[in-house]
């Protein structure tokens, strides 16, 4: 009886690392390099505002080659007579719809990023990017039903009072290049504006996802799973196409394309390097929107909004490096008490988790012995 009953126990919950998720999370890594191009680009010359948001949102072309492999594998696995999800198949037309106007809204997030770029030292402009996590649990609070801890708490208003100290800070207006009072508080304002836009669009993509991205019927349970990087790309492809006609637009009404052949041969590193952080930085930015989207629809926005905050540091110490920016006490400072609210997040989110799995793992009991946790970065077994 005795191991009858330990058979029948509740096994403790296991947890799996998601592939797709440690790939998003490297591809946002690998991504922070385009923030240094950008500042390269103004840094060394480079005025037009639009074609900085171009290099942003332009890179998408590059997924054509690997998503037309993944959907021509599936075709030829769907031939065979496997079982394809409805989430691996093209884009629903609603839902591609939707899409497309939040890759409106991320362009116009970039070029607000672009404009505090062009006034700020990357060190600065990147503290202060790191408050879309704040705007980001907001617009989760209000369309994705998130629910707030003490530690999410704790972490907003941390993520809030660090961009808060550089604007009172007494070195706020010893700005390299620039050096105006007005110059700095425009950027600061710039690039506020573009941290909200970024918090409000990351978790709208979770929620045309929910409310578009799945099908209802006899495929639900299939379509419930978690959706394949063809997915993802599909979904980053629109948005950039999206984006890349708003800026064509907007370089065609400012005349971009008759002052870059000027603004290449002006260029402080040369006219050769000039188009080359062109297109470095649009690969760049590439992978960290693909890594971005791939956080979002195989995990959650918010975790997306944590792993860019969980850039700053980098992009710091590369601003340092390569640009020789100061890097003071004040942003020291600020800093911190951003990484402080990071980790505050993050380890709320993980013991928000254990507890919730703990209780549906002790309602459940021995029905289910295959349950197991959905943490941050690991995913459903």
């Amino acid at each position: 009886m005795e191991a009858i009953s330990t058979s029948n126990a509740p096994t403790p919950p296991r947890h799996r690392l998601s592939p797709l998720v440690i790939l998003s999370a490297c591809l946002v890594l690998l991504g922070a390099v385009g923030s240094l191009l950008t500042r390269v680009y103004f840094v060394h010359g480079g005025q037009r505002l639009w074609l900085s948001t171009m290099i942003q949102v332009s890179g998408w072309p590059l997924l054509l080659p690997p998503l037309c492999a993944s959907l021509l594998l599936r075709s030829r696995r769907r031939d065979g007579g496997g079982c394809v999800a409805d989430a691996d198949h093209l884009l629903p037309p609603r839902f591609t719809g939707a899409v497309a106007v939040l890759g409106v809204f991320f362009a116009l997030s970039c070029f607000a990023y672009s404009l505090g770029s062009q006034a700020l030292p990357l060190s600065t402009s990147c503290l202060l990017q790191a408050t879309q996590l704040t705007f980001n649990a907001v617009s989760a609070f209000l369309f994705a039903g998130l629910r707030f801890t003490p530690f999410s708490v704790n972490a907003v208003v941390l993520l809030t009072v660090g961009p808060a100290v550089l604007g009172v800070g007494p070195s706020s207006y010893k700005v390299a290049g620039e050096g105006s009072s007005a110059a700095y508080w425009t950027g600061f304002l710039e690039c506020m504006a573009s941290a909200a836009l970024m918090g409000l669009v990351l978790p709208l993509v979770e929620v045309v996802m929910s409310r578009y991205g799945r099908r209802s019927g006899p495929a639900a349970g299939a379509a419930s799973a978690p959706p394949s990087y063809a997915t993802v790309m599909q979904i980053q492809l629109v948005m950039g196409a999206a984006g890349t006609v708003l800026c064509l637009a907007g370089m065609a009404i400012t005349k971009d394309f008759q002052a870059m052949p000027r603004e290449a041969s002006t260029f402080g590193l040369g006219e050769t390097s000039y188009y080359l952080v062109l297109v470095c930085g649009a690969v760049s930015w590439q992978l960290f929107n693909l890594g971005t989207m791939g956080l979002i629809i195989c995990s959650s926005s918010l975790l997306a909004g944590i792993m860019i905050a969980l850039v700053l540091p980098l992009s710091e110490v590369l601003a340092v490096i390569f640009l020789h920016e100061k890097f003071d006490g004040v942003k020291g400072i600020a800093l911190v008490l951003s990484l402080w609210g990071f980790v505050s997040y993050l380890y709320g989110g993980s013991t928000q988790e254990k507890m919730e799995a703990s209780e549906k793992h002790v309602a459940i009991g021995s029905e289910d012995p295959e349950y197991s946790v959905c943490c941050p970065l690991m995913a459903t077994c």
